[in-house]
Parts: C-alpha cells; structure tokens; sequence
C-alpha cells in the first residue's frame, strides 16, 4: 500500500491527495520526518487544502517540533480554515508544554464548535485522568458524550465509551470498565470502538468478552492492516500472558513492531499508543525478564510527544519501577516509583493502581 503511494505521489508530484495520504501512512509507521516532508508537498501543490495543514502540523507535534507546529496552525487559520485540528493541536502542544492558559484558551475556543467541542472535551478527559484525577475525568466523558449525542453523532459517543473502558480498564476500576465498553458496544461495532472495548476487557483479565469480540475483528477485517498488524496481536498476547505463556505472547506481537512506534489507528480516541510495545514489556514481566521489560516501558515513558495523554503514559510509568526491581536496580526501581507517585501527588487515593504502587514503594529495600 505505501509502496503504491509512493509511486502515484512521484507519477503525479503535483497532487495534493497523494502526497496528504502518504503523509498519513508514514506517520502510521513512525516515520515523521518523511511524513512532516510529505504534508509540506500536499500544501505545496495546493496551499487551499486542510488536510495538508493538519498532516503537517501533527507531524511536527510528534517530532517535538512545536513551535513550527505552531507556525503551520497559524497559516491555516490565516486562510480561515476551520476544522477540529485547529483547536486540538494547540491543546495538546499546551498540555505537552505544561501551558495551563494555553490549553484553557482552546477549550474556549471549541465551545459550540460542531466536531471541536465533543472532542476537546474528551481530549480534556484523558488529561484529567493522566494526573489521577479520575472522577473529574469521568465526569468530563460525559459531557463529550452528550454533546455528541445532542449532535447526533452516535460513532463518537461509542469512541469515547471505549476510551473511558481502555483508561478504566488501565487503572484498574473493574466494574467502570465493563460499564463503558457495554455501553460502547450498545452503540456501535466499528473496528475502533470494537478493539477499545477487547483491549479493556483484555486487560482487566476478562478473556470470555475480549476473545470473542478479537474474533469478530478478525473475521471482519481479514485484510485490515490495523486489525491485522496491531489489535489481533495485541489481543491474542494478552490472552496467552493471563494463561502464563509469556513466551508466545512476546512471538505473536513481533509482527506489530514496525507499527508500534507511529500514530495507532485509534487515535481519534485518545488510545492506543505503543501498546505493542506494553503488552510485551508486560509479557517479559510475566516471564521474570525485568532488563527485557524495562526496556520496553522505557520506549513508552521516554516520549511524551508519542503518548499525549493515552492512559499508557502513567501506567508505564509504574510498569517500569517494577521491572527495574525485578531486575535487582533498586536505586532505579525506587526513582521510578518516585516518579510515578509525583506525577500522581494530588490523584485520588482510591485508584487501585495508585494504592498498589504505594505498597509497592513502601516494601523496597
């Protein structure tokens, strides 16, 4: 597929849509650099085309490049375009900057949006949740919820129900997670909302409702490449590591690595980010490799621009102090943990995770 991109992209050079798709792809693959190329080709052969301006600046956020992010945001918004990208993208740059004002001003900004409010809603949400502040998440889920459900727009709430269940689900709030991903399903059986209620049923050890559902997946998208290369995999690993075979769930997600490091096909809903790369770390856990799993939690926690507020981030985070322990680096095990629980210093005391990790750091040596 990239390799037929390419070649209509240097066929016609002067195609906008050529070179906006294959600006997608490569950021699918992790490749930025080519796809932030790309997306400056697509405004090149036509400066009147949103999309090259969103590939562009997307781009530019996941190489850390905000400022120039920045500057592509403020040429289209020169030309009056007006699409949600234009209100997420500073929001987010805030958010990665530690800008509160910044990402306040574009919340704002989407108020009576039609595509912007819903969205930045739920994007606040996830960034709510990422600090441990999760009943205030939930509540702002919610309200994304409804919005987009006064809009008409039933797909959007059953995306942000499979988010809510993949965040619950991370955290490790059981029955909040069954909640969401029942009500996600009710509404809809896309691939996207589909994969987000297995993956958190999947990781809350909930095998009987996340293989049928992987099942499903696979019979309905035989070709899909995100089906395919990264949820099937993800899904089944997960299934061997709850019945103690490590050893195949690390084999099974080797067909996922040269996707995992890009942007996941279920990015509009705020998850999905490098978690090949977790459920492996998580497998080396289980098979007592902690130098194996550190590495992998390492890949997760080094680059926040890849993470955005994916309730991955934290998780890693801890995932990572219990790897360096098990692999017998205390003084790295305990800076870890640290990390974690500053990160979380005003999250709610009743997250699972959170007692979990306190009891943990207290047991070190």
């Amino acid at each position: 597929m990239k390799l037929r991109r390419r070649i209509w992209a240097q066929t016609y050079p002067r195609d906008r849509d050529a070179h906006a798709l294959l600006s997608s792809i490569y950021q699918a693959f992790g490749q930025y650099e080519k796809g932030a190329q790309e997306g400056k080709l697509s405004i090149e052969a036509d400066s009147n085309f949103p999309p090259g301006y969103a590939n562009l600046a997307w781009a530019y956020v996941f190489l850390g490049h905000f400022s120039e992010a920045g500057n592509v945001i403020q040429q289209a918004t020169k030309r009056k375009f007006e699409f949600p990208d234009l209100i997420l993208l500073p929001y987010y740059i805030g958010f990665l900057n530690g800008d509160s004002g910044g990402m306040e001003r574009q919340v704002t900004l989407a108020r009576d949006r039609p595509g912007a409010e819903d969205w930045l809603s739920n994007a606040q949400a996830f960034v709510l949740a990422s600090a441990g502040h999760l009943h205030a998440a939930r509540t702002m889920s919610r309200r994304a919820a409804g919005i987009a459900q006064q809009g008409g727009q039933k797909e959007r709430v059953a995306m942000f129900e499979a988010g809510a269940a993949v965040r619950e689900a991370f955290f490790g709030n059981a029955n909040e997670t069954g909640r969401s991903a029942t009500a996600a399903l009710a509404l809809s059986s896309a691939r996207d909302v589909e994969y987000g209620a297995a993956f958190a049923a999947a990781i809350s050890g909930d095998l009987t409702r996340s293989q049928p559902l992987a099942d499903d997946l696979e019979r309905r998208f035989p070709e899909d490449t995100c089906v395919n290369f990264s949820y099937i995999p993800i899904l089944r690993a997960l299934a061997f590591l709850y019945k103690g075979d490590s050893a195949s769930a690390i084999d099974l997600l080797q067909v996922s690595t040269p996707y995992e490091m890009g942007v996941p096909c279920s990015w509009f809903g705020f998850f999905g980010n490098l978690y090949p790369a977790y459920v492996r770390g998580m497998a080396y856990l289980s098979a007592r490799h902690g130098v194996e799993a550190a590495a992998e939690f390492q890949k997760i926690v080094q680059d926040p621009t890849l993470i955005w507020s994916d309730p991955v981030g934290p998780v890693a985070r801890l995932q990572l102090a219990r790897a360096l322990a098990l692999s017998g680096n205390t003084a790295k095990a305990r800076a870890a943990y640290q990390d974690f629980l500053v990160l979380w210093k005003d999250a709610e005391q009743d997250i699972p995770i959170l007692k979990q990790a306190k009891a943990e750091y207290a047991r070190l040596p």
